[in-house]
């Protein structure tokens, strides 16, 4: 006996796929249906004849509308019928050609060269640029450099008016962010103070000093350009001078820290090994003793030659014997 969803799929295959609408059948036929308007409707106008098909003044305005029509083309250009094509082309690259706003004034460089794959690689042509640029140094060494002994100044002792000695970092050819840095070295006794003054300086410089060569050593090279660094450094040294010569404190119980300075061993030459004329004759004295003594002990045998030695102690090469066969009667060796 079917399920109940066997029989309601059965159900649905029986039905009609098609569903009818059922709509309300008029009872009259429209043929006899009454029209809104009792007045006839409308019709196209019948063709006229050609004599009569415009008036004088649309005649007139049709020629008028010509006659500008004509003066467009006659601005606008040719039409498209007088054109020749191998003009278009030309008149491309004419405008291709063409020098824009930047390239006026500039000379022509002409056409191009026809390529024929017999050009060097890149790599080639950065090789050869190294090349010329090595020369290009080459020629300056030889030729300018020379020129600057005539800048050349001699050198001068410094003064109590400049104690301070400045130096500067410049690399040629290239920019380098070194070159901003600006160095400073002045001695804490060229500044004119007291002893008291002096002291008190030295410790507000603190790491910046060296007790090595009693130098005080600052440097900057936080700004862009190297006069800015230069002027930072004189406004840092002109407080100090004012802090170093303010009385009111002057750092006399705070003791002198040295200890970030690692002094330098300095080895001193001993004077056992300094070549006196005494020494000098004493060790010509000793090496001809030395080769006499060399002399004797070769003439009488005590001299060991390694050579010798070598030689006596190889075992000997000696050739091995190379037997010889003795054969039977026709040929047949013997058993």
């Amino acid at each position: 006996m079917a399920s109940t969803t066997r029989r309601l799929a059965f159900s649905a295959r029986r039905c009609s796929s098609k569903l009818y609408v059922q709509t309300a059948q008029p009872r009259f036929s429209p043929l006899w249906q009454r029209p809104l308007s009792t007045s006839s409707s409308r019709r196209a106008d019948e063709t006229p004849a050609k004599d009569g098909i415009t008036t004088p003044e649309l005649a007139d305005l049709i020629d008028d509308m010509y006659g500008v029509q004509e003066q467009v083309r006659s601005k606008s250009g040719p039409t498209w019928q007088s054109i020749d094509p191998n003009g278009i082309d030309q008149a491309a690259l004419q405008e291709q050609g063409k020098d824009g706003f930047w390239s006026e004034g500039e000379e022509e460089l002409g056409p191009d060269e026809d390529y024929y794959a017999d050009d060097i690689t890149s790599d080639g042509h950065q090789l050869l640029e190294q090349h010329r640029e090595l020369r290009e140094y080459a020629r300056m060494i030889a030729w300018e450099l020379p020129l600057l002994n005539h800048l050349a100044r001699p050198f001068e002792v410094p003064t109590q008016a400049t104690p301070f000695r400045f130096r500067y970092t410049s690399y040629l050819g290239e920019r380098h962010p070194a070159v901003n840095k600006v160095v400073v070295e002045f001695c804490a006794k060229d500044m004119k103070l007291s002893p008291i003054q002096t002291d008190k300086l030295i410790k507000l410089a603190g790491v910046r000093y060296n007790p090595s060569n009693d130098t005080i050593k600052l440097s900057c090279e936080k700004f862009d350009t190297q006069a800015q660094n230069k002027r930072f450094l004189g406004e840092t040294i002109s407080k100090l001078l004012t802090e170093a010569k303010d009385g009111s404190d002057t750092f006399a119980d705070v003791p002198f820290d040295f200890r970030h300075h690692k002094p330098k061993p300095v080895y001193e030459f001993p004077e056992s090994w300094i070549l006196t004329p005494e020494r000098k004759k004493y060790l010509e004295e000793k090496r001809s003793a030395s080769v006499l003594k060399e002399e004797e002990r070769k003439f009488t045998g005590a001299l060991i030659d390694g050579n010798k030695v070598v030689e006596s102690n190889l075992p000997r090469n000696e050739p091995e014997p190379v037997p010889v066969m003795i054969g039977g009667r026709r040929g047949k060796a013997l058993r």
